[in-house]
């Protein structure tokens, strides 16, 4: 059986402090971080995206800085996170480089994946570098993020992540192997190989978190679980602790896979057309409706007049014969989508810069009705 992380097009790698750095000394496992690398790219070169979303900020700076061991004051952290991400983000950048692979840094906070227009301009970018064949290494801001807007540990953020770019497969390396029905020291727990749905029953089984170095733990991604299989993403906790940890599940070594019930796509249009309710309308011509439903974007020589007041990523009507048969996602604000009605594309961009979307409406951000 072909494994489901091959079949994968978009893959999200999280990786913990504890994988990454030497508690010891502090530093980079830089074999480690090789042999994950090569595998990362051997998931390129099988023709998938791939997104990177890297602990280590803190636990590499707060040893440049020689702040104690234990908990840290939030001031500290920060600190760290400063010094750390700049080792952090060299480290991920000469490895990918090595490969002939570019590398990309971003740093989020709460609010890029929760408020609807940075949201957008986040997921804007990320689709730009993986179009362009780069690999976005993600990690959360911890200098300006305080204990009331962070996500807090980067299991959520991963799944965050997956959501927003309706990704396929969400890797979480860990220092476990899996899921447990109770903590695997105990006798008598039973090692949990495949999750189709996250019941009270599977939330019980979660323990307290086991490293010593990051903020996660079994209870952080038993949460990303809910995040990623709502959007039609599946999740996989493995072990990280050996070289080449993601050809190890390509190999079939244990691991617990949490599987979604539809696709990143299906569930996404599924959101638009039944959780979003339309704030404009958009009128189009015959051949456009043709196009929409042979797959096409919509664009705006197709467009015959626009109704409503709306802000890029709002829900819009798709309108034609005086009946709606598409709901999308707008990529223009309503003022910019009257300026551009019946517009090819390259006269919108004269119009309106040749930063401007393509489209007025994305196909991946269309469903038919």
């Amino acid at each position: 059986m072909i494994s489901r992380l091959a079949k994968a097009k978009r893959v999200i790698v999280k990786v913990g402090s504890a994988l990454l750095v030497d508690q010891k000394s502090g530093t980079i496992k830089a074999d480690w971080l090789s042999s994950l690398v090569d595998d990362l790219v051997a998931l390129k070169v099988a023709g998938a995206d791939v997104i990177l979303v890297s602990s280590g900020a803190i636990a590499l700076g707060r040893r440049s800085l020689g702040l104690a061991s234990g908990k840290l004051k939030l001031e500290q952290s920060q600190a760290a996170a400063a010094v750390g991400q700049i080792a952090l983000a060299q480290a991920w950048a000469q490895a990918l480089r090595q490969r002939d692979i570019v590398a990309a840094q971003i740093l989020v906070t709460l609010q890029d994946t929760e408020e609807r227009q940075r949201y957008l301009n986040a997921r804007a970018t990320l689709s730009t570098l993986l179009a362009q064949g780069a690999v976005p290494v993600i990690n959360e801001n911890d200098t300006v993020a305080t204990s009331e807007i962070r996500y807090g540990d980067n299991d959520r953020l991963a799944a965050r992540v997956a959501s927003m770019m309706a990704g396929d497969c969400l890797v979480l390396l860990s220092d476990i192997d899996g899921l447990y029905s109770a903590p695997p020291d105990r006798p008598g727990a039973e090692f949990i190989a495949e999750v189709k749905e996250i019941t009270p029953e599977i939330e019980a089984m979660a323990g307290k978190p086991i490293s010593g170095v990051g903020s996660g733990g079994m209870i952080t991604k038993i949460e990303a679980g809910k995040i990623a299989l709502s959007s039609g993403c599946n999740m996989v906790i493995a072990s990280g602790h050996n070289l080449h940890p993601l050809k190890r599940i390509l190999d079939g070594e244990r691991c617990t896979w949490f599987l979604a019930q539809s696709n990143a796509m299906q569930s996404r249009k599924r959101w638009i057309a039944g959780t979003l309710a339309p704030v404009g309308r958009l009128m189009v011509d015959d051949g456009a409706k043709t196009a929409l439903g042979k797959g096409k974007s919509l664009l705006s020589a197709g467009v015959k007049a626009v109704e409503g007041s709306f802000s890029r990523g709002d829900t819009v009507s798709i309108m034609a014969g005086g009946a709606e048969f598409a709901r999308g996602l707008v990529a223009f604000d309503a003022d910019d989508a009257r300026k551009i009605v019946g517009l090819k594309s390259a006269d919108v961009q004269k119009l309106l810069g040749a930063d401007c979307a393509d489209e007025l409406i994305h196909r991946d951000d269309l469903v038919m009705l």
